[in-house]
């Protein structure tokens, strides 16, 4: 009898400890509040705009009113001729970045660490910041005046055109051209967000023990051995959750970008989801199938996080979550 009261008292009393800690650490909780809420109210209560993508819904429409469709919306998706094209060029603009532009800011943090005069590394990380700052527009039209080509209209193109039809005799048809846009919109990215992306490393190397350097100078290890065996190892794990974060945006290209460099001629090479879905769903009024496509897009994406954290974790790093 007393082991079965006091088995029913422990579940009592653990609940008292935890009202009793909530009550010493209110101001606490009520910090995290806003957060709370923020997360409630723009994150959770919307979720149940998913089933607008299970009804053939319009704008105008009443919701309640639309007819409910289940999953028609998504078959007529993937059915498509849209999707296989749609899915190629999401996938060629997001590894691009992933290959050639999730890197460098790691090596220019790993640079901008070895610079031993201080006036003059805070000088070049204000310098490779600013880009960040810049409207995509205006960073859209600054490449439009490099690279435009010469026309009817203009006989003269803009300077990298002039400079490659110089060079070459014929110069290169960046805008219009199916596979070189890719490339610029790489470029874009590469100038605008590298400096950006350095300060969590910057952040992650300020956390690196200095006697671990001072140890490896007394042993002998050359600059390029304490990066290899010392700075790096200590920024792998930071290195790895950005990269879980990465694979969880896989199918986000940049809607603004694509949109502002997207024409007629390069437009089979440009169309993302994300430029599908404004197309379809705020020009064409057709939010039933448009929010199907998004929703696809966040089946993806939840997937490619899972995946990449389970590996994170198998290979021996903490994960996400």
């Amino acid at each position: 009898m007393a082991k079965n009261a006091a088995a029913v008292a422990a579940p009592t009393a653990k609940k008292s400890h935890k009202w009793v800690q909530i009550k010493r650490d209110k101001w606490m909780y009520l910090l995290l509040l806003p957060g709370v809420l923020y997360f409630v109210i723009f994150k959770i209560v919307p979720l149940w705009g998913i089933f607008i993508s299970m009804k053939d819904y319009y704008a105008g429409v009443p919701f309640m009113k639309a007819d409910w469709v289940g999953l028609s919306n998504f078959i007529r998706f993937f059915s498509s001729n849209s999707f296989l094209q749609l899915l190629r060029n999401t996938l060629i603009i997001s590894l691009m970045n992933i290959i050639f532009f999730f890197p460098l800011p790691i090596i220019l943090a790993l640079l901008l660490n070895e610079i031993r005069v201080q006036w003059y590394k805070k000088l070049l990380q204000t310098l490779v910041y600013v880009p960040h700052f810049v409207s995509m527009v205006v960073i859209a039209s600054i490449t439009f005046m490099l690279l435009k080509e010469a026309s009817s209209d203009t006989t003269t193109g803009g300077a990298i055109f002039e400079i490659t039809k110089k060079l070459t005799g014929t110069g290169e048809q960046w805008m219009s051209s199916k596979v070189a846009i890719y490339w610029v919109l790489l470029f874009q990215n590469i100038w605008k967000e590298t400096g950006w992306g350095t300060i969590i490393f910057l952040a992650a190397l300020a956390g690196v023990d200095v006697e671990q350097y001072e140890a490896a100078i007394v042993d002998g290890a050359s600059r390029f051995q304490q990066l290899i065996y010392i700075t790096l190892p200590a920024i792998f794990s930071t290195v790895v959750t950005m990269f879980i974060l990465r694979m969880g945006s896989v199918l986000d290209t940049g809607f603004e970008q694509i949109i502002l460099m997207q024409n007629n001629l390069n437009k089979s090479s440009t169309e993302t989801f994300d430029t599908y879905v404004y197309n379809i769903g705020r020009v064409d009024g057709n939010y039933g199938y448009s929010t199907a496509v998004g929703l696809f897009k966040s089946v993806v994406s939840l997937i490619c996080i899972q995946a990449a954290n389970r590996l994170a974790k198998r290979a021996g790093q903490a994960g996400l979550f």
